[in-house]
């Protein structure tokens, strides 16, 4: 089933969550833990993350320095299967642009039409963590539009070099992010929203969100979308503040606001404990307010926070 007709035809609050993949030579029953914590507030769909190699450079006898390409996490194709193959779940494996070539891509996409996983988020990923900093646009899919391109041709029969593909029973179907506060390298809100709705244009069926903290700038966010034409559903993200060092992590690494009656709150904590508290209370009112506005549910990011995730989804739905 699409994440998109999820959306339109639930008649409950939906409840779906993201996961990161476990860091290598860890178990994959990292991933099943938290699924097992949440299974029972009846998860709609489940997002697993997607990272590229990353690099370190290894002295050699010379003196020179050799790059050494290291995988820190195993491939979002293989966790998707197995989250589907034990729970019956929907899951949404995320395909990003940087550190994959469009071949590499290709074959995920094979992978995961031959295992019948046909939802996907489509996102550019992480500049600052990518070791090339002008890839070969022929070699790679540079923007998330391009990551579209070539998924809706992948949709239509048509692999790279305009080979034909056989065989696609289901095409693909797919969400995007948006940012609330602005995505860190627009120039400003209008151009931000400007490219959104190209995002629209070129087949994302709906939006997930940034993690944010203030309602207020969400709603905004989601009117000045409709203003401009943007009717696909944007779904809200939400991550519980767990650390009292989240008080300046979150918003260094992620280029999002505060409020500052959550931060006075989490600078009286005497440890995380205390802050994560706080952390649950705020996403509690938080995703009560979004619901009781109309939005069709939550996207809970469970990084650090899967304990505090379930505290929240006890408290709105039940």
């Amino acid at each position: 089933m699409k994440i998109i007709d999820i959306i339109k035809e639930s008649k409950d609050p939906i409840f779906s969550f993201e996961i990161l993949p476990p860091l290598k030579g860890n178990s994959i029953y990292k991933v099943f833990n938290i699924i097992d914590k949440l299974k029972r507030f009846n998860p709609q769909f489940v997002n697993i993350t997607s990272h590229h190699s990353e690099y370190i450079y290894k002295p050699l006898p010379d003196g020179s320095l050799r790059r050494v390409s290291i995988v820190k996490r195993p491939g979002t194709v293989a966790i998707s299967a197995a989250i589907q193959n034990k729970y019956g779940l929907i899951p949404v494996p995320h395909i990003i642009c940087k550190g994959f070539t469009k071949e590499e891509t290709e074959y995920a996409l094979l992978d995961l039409n031959f295992l019948g996983i046909n939802n996907l988020l489509v996102l550019r990923g992480d500049e600052k963590s990518y070791d090339i900093h002008h890839p070969d646009p022929q070699i790679y899919n540079i923007h998330a539009s391009d990551l579209q391109q070539q998924i809706n041709r992948f949709n239509m029969g048509i692999g790279l070099e305009d080979t034909t593909i056989e065989g696609i029973q289901t095409p693909f179907s797919y969400g995007m992010a948006c940012y609330p506060e602005k995505h860190e390298e627009a120039p400003n809100m209008e151009s931000d929203i400007y490219y959104l709705k190209k995002k629209v244009e070129g087949g994302a069926d709906y939006f997930i969100t940034q993690m944010f903290f203030d309602n207020s700038k969400f709603f905004d966010f989601v009117a000045r979308c409709r203003e401009e034409g943007i009717n696909v559903p944007i779904l809200p993200g939400i991550k519980p503040l767990s650390k009292k060092s989240h008080l300046t992590v979150l918003p260094k690494t992620f280029k999002i606001d505060l409020p500052e009656d959550l931060a006075s709150e989490v600078r009286a904590c005497r440890n995380d404990e205390e802050a994560k508290e706080i952390g649950v209370k705020w996403a509690i009112r938080q995703c009560r307010d979004l619901l009781d506005h109309g939005f069709p549910g939550v996207h809970f990011y469970t990084m650090s926070a899967s304990d505090s995730v379930v505290k929240i989804a006890e408290k709105v739905y039940g």
